[in-house]
């Protein structure tokens, strides 16, 4: 007999985390950026929120809020605020970069991840592209594998505390790893498309994806 518990058996799961631990990532695997590259070129820090809309806030409470998904699916959703919730719930904390060249560092998120409503809606084969409709009458685009990105969700919290209006609330999409512009505010609908469909700022001179780590800030950027 001995005092000295046997270590757990190896397995993939424990190889893996190894391995990623090693090269500095985070346990969802994210490659973790040094301080010293974690602001892309062009920007600055600010430990604000800026507010930057279309200088309209639509007054939507969470009980007349509707999330409806549909175009290329095989289930449309058609989710009351209540539905929404009740469907399996995420945090993330990320980092958010706006085309206006400000960033701020670790904003908590609550809310559906992305892949989650993907698992629901079931994408048809031939989908490659979601719009985004806003109660606002915004629209963005983003091409499928960038929604379905692990750190996306559709939130309706921020640092513990329902999304405020007029940073979006009830629920609006979070994608960190492009500009927050096409984080839709106020989000009413998805649409999954086969096709692209350039959105607000898009058809107005924005770059089409919107990169900040390759400043894809304009159309010929």
């Amino acid at each position: 007999m001995t005092d000295e518990t046997e270590p757990p058996p190896e397995s993939k799961l424990t190889r893996t985390k190894e391995k990623w631990a090693r090269e500095g990532r985070f346990l969802t695997g994210k490659i973790v950026r040094p301080e010293d590259q974690r602001l892309p070129p062009g920007q600055h820090l600010t430990k604000d929120w800026p507010v930057l809309d279309l200088g309209v806030v639509p007054p939507i409470s969470r009980e007349r809020w509707r999330l409806d998904v549909y175009g290329a699916v095989e289930k449309p959703v058609f989710w009351t605020f209540a539905e929404f919730t009740s469907q399996p719930q995420a945090q993330f904390t990320s980092d958010i970069h706006c085309v206006t060249t400000w960033s701020r560092y670790d904003n908590q998120w609550q809310g559906l991840a992305t892949r989650e409503l993907l698992a629901t809606c079931q994408p048809r084969d031939d989908a490659r592209f979601v719009v985004l409709h806003s109660y606002d009458g915004y629209t963005t685009n983003l091409p499928l594998e960038d929604f379905a990105a692990e750190d996306a969700l559709l939130a309706h919290s921020w640092s513990g505390e329902p999304l405020s209006e007029e940073h979006g609330g009830p629920v609006r999409l979070v994608v960190p790893h492009l500009y927050f512009w096409k984080s839709a505010k106020w989000l009413q609908a998805i649409e999954f498309l086969t096709e692209d469909a350039p959105g607000f700022w898009e058809v107005r001179g924005y770059h089409n994806r919107g990169d900040p780590w390759a400043e894809q800030r304009y159309s010929g950027d």
